[in-house]
């Protein structure tokens, strides 16, 4: 399988995830089994086929993430050379120049984009069109609602 990047505060996040379902949610479900079965008959017990269906996803979502900590490359963002282009990791402050609004954007992993928070993937038309990019340039982007006109107004390594 081919590595997949991912930050470091994105690696820690994903730690935590498969700490908290190995240590807290695995126990607490094999317990809810375990109470569900001293009730009887399997057969009509919804407890106990409610916390097998629960632990089916626990144990799914385990492997996912074991799976993704294993062929991730891991990019910590303050061991990058500070060349103020736009790669991986890095924080990018951008003017819309068509509508004069400004976003910023973190350039993330897959698994790690959530556009809520800012966060974009690197493999989005967005971070595509800024890749490279230094202060004062101008990327064209095809983005889902057309072409925008983006000028890089500041790269931070955070």
């Amino acid at each position: 399988m081919t590595q997949v990047p991912l930050t470091a505060r994105g690696a820690e996040q994903l730690r935590a995830e498969l700490e908290h379902l190995k240590k807290i949610e695995r126990p607490r479900i094999i317990e809810a089994i375990a109470e569900a079965r001293a009730h009887g008959d399997l057969k009509e017990n919804a407890e106990y086929h409610a916390a097998r269906e629960q632990q089916g996803f626990v144990e799914g979502r385990i492997k996912e993430i074991e799976g993704k900590l294993s062929n991730a490359q891991i990019i910590d963002v303050a061991q990058l050379p500070r060349t103020g282009k736009v790669v991986f990791g890095v924080t990018v402050d951008v003017l819309d120049v068509d509508k004069d609004e400004e976003h910023t954007y973190v350039i993330v992993g897959d698994d790690e984009a959530d556009i809520k928070q800012g966060k974009i993937s690197v493999s989005s038309p967005i971070a595509r069109g800024l890749i490279g990019k230094g202060e004062g340039d101008v990327a064209m982007v095809d983005a889902p609602a057309g072409k925008r006109e983006l000028e890089v107004l500041e790269v931070r390594y955070e």
